[in-house]
């Protein structure tokens, strides 16, 4: 095999394994922003809640939903480790305690009334 070859060859694969890794953290961002997102109708206090969009956070591994009640906006922020594991959830700054963001994981978030309740569906 020429040198001119390998180097092509050695550049393809750089390309598709980088392309590889783009389509995973891309994944791995849209599991982030619907488990956020469906913490909301648990986690936000009132009636009349209306979702506005979700984004990253102002770190990483952080995610963050926008929502209104009322005319008043919210900002819902959720913490995650390496993988999509929640491990913190802050309304309007303030952080829920570790006994109710077990209850949230364990008893809500896992059942499928999670997924009927998001906010995001038509």
């Amino acid at each position: 095999m020429r040198r001119s070859h390998r180097w092509l060859l050695a550049g393809g694969v750089v390309v598709g394994f980088l392309g590889g890794l783009a389509a995973c953290q891309d994944t791995l961002r849209r599991d982030r922003v619907a488990t956020c997102r469906r913490t909301l109708p648990a986690v936000a206090q009132g009636t009349g809640i209306r979702f506005q969009g979700a984004g990253p956070g102002p770190a990483v591994g952080t995610v963050r939903v926008d929502y209104t009640e009322g005319t008043r906006q919210h900002r819902l922020l959720c913490r995650f480790d390496g993988a999509s594991n929640l491990v913190e959830v802050a309304n309007d700054g303030t952080p829920l305690s570790g006994s109710a963001l077990h209850m949230l994981q364990r008893y809500y978030l896992d059942t499928p009334d999670a997924a009927r309740a998001d906010p995001a569906k038509p």
